[in-house]
């Protein structure tokens, strides 16, 4: 979807951090932006910027969680902006850090409600609009480097982001032959607010449980002196505004992956050898690779490119 200009781009979650980020990078590619977020307050505060540049914005509130209010913010944006050409599911929330079992059933309730289940809800509710009006199009999931490469302490979190990964893979496959493309952003770390909306928007019975969604910090390198100042890695985390523009850029190359930190590639190819390895050191079985081509051979895959460095200030 190489032309941007005039399109109508719906991104949830899209009030802060990376999600006011894409909002930006969108807006500055010329398109109307929707500006989807379950904190009107939020929303408020985002428009001005908009405004201020002569960008065509609207804000409109939304729960993700909420199918029929799902459908009714979508009409609300066809009546205004008329067709929806890009969707940006984006919405999403952490869950407590620590092993699996100590989390609850709330917990996991609450995150595949938001994070997982809010993506179904967009992508079946937005996607048949955008494949209705038949012009080009694309869906574009926010997934995590942490559903590729994962995090302990993290199931939850990890799981459900594996599981977009997974689900926009299957997307781009299903929607071969359209002029709609489909993409999983996995970002590393970027500059954000998940920790502080997470718990903003936590539903008041879990208010009093497991409340630390924050990742313990990393630990100090092996060869770090005792009484040595600790590195300030916020110097290393991406902006918004950057982690935006990838996912603009994603959308306009038709990138399955869209992905922020090249320092994760050796990591994957560790794991992705891990799993090579994992395969029984066996003669193959020619016919039963012939037989199951549709299980073992999947084109999808070709279709990622190489992605080039940054093209931007």
């Amino acid at each position: 979807m190489k032309n941007l200009q005039g399109k109508v781009a719906f991104i949830t979650g899209a009030a802060s951090g990376i999600g006011l980020g894409i909002a930006k990078a969108c807006g500055r590619a010329g398109m109307k932006v929707v500006i989807a977020d379950i904190r009107q307050k939020a929303i408020d505060e985002a428009l001005p910027f908009f405004k201020e540049k002569g960008w065509p914005v609207m804000g409109v509130q939304l729960d993700v969680t909420d199918r029929e209010a799902y459908a009714r913010a979508a009409d609300e944006v066809e009546k205004t902006f008329g067709n929806i050409h890009v969707l940006v599911n984006n919405a999403g929330v952490e869950a407590p850090m620590g092993p699996l079992w100590k989390n609850t059933f709330k917990d996991y309730d609450f995150i595949m409600g938001v994070s997982f289940t809010g993506i179904i809800n967009g992508i079946l509710t937005i996607l048949p609009r955008i494949l209705a009006h038949g012009e080009e199009g694309h869906v574009v999931s926010t997934a995590s480097q942490s559903g590729l490469y994962v995090v302990p302490g993290a199931a939850l979190y990890c799981a459900i982001k594996a599981g977009t990964v997974g689900l926009m893979e299957t997307l781009a496959c299903d929607l071969k032959g359209t002029n709609v493309g489909a993409s999983a952003f996995c970002p590393g770390p970027v500059v954000g607010n998940l920790s502080a909306t997470s718990k903003e928007v936590r539903p008041p019975e879990l208010q009093n449980d497991n409340q630390e969604t924050v990742a313990p910090p990393p630990p100090p390198p092996t060869n770090m002196e005792k009484n040595a100042p600790m590195f300030d890695f916020s110097k290393l985390l991406m902006t918004a505004e950057e982690a935006g523009e990838r996912v603009v850029r994603g959308i306009r190359r038709g990138d399955l992956y869209i992905l922020t930190h090249p320092e994760f590639r050796e990591s994957m190819q560790e794991k992705m050898e891990a799993i090579l390895r994992a395969y029984p050191d066996q003669p193959l079985k020619p016919e039963f690779r012939q037989a199951f081509s549709f299980l073992t051979q999947n084109p999808i895959y070709k279709t990622q490119t190489q992605v080039p460095g940054p093209d931007w200030n």
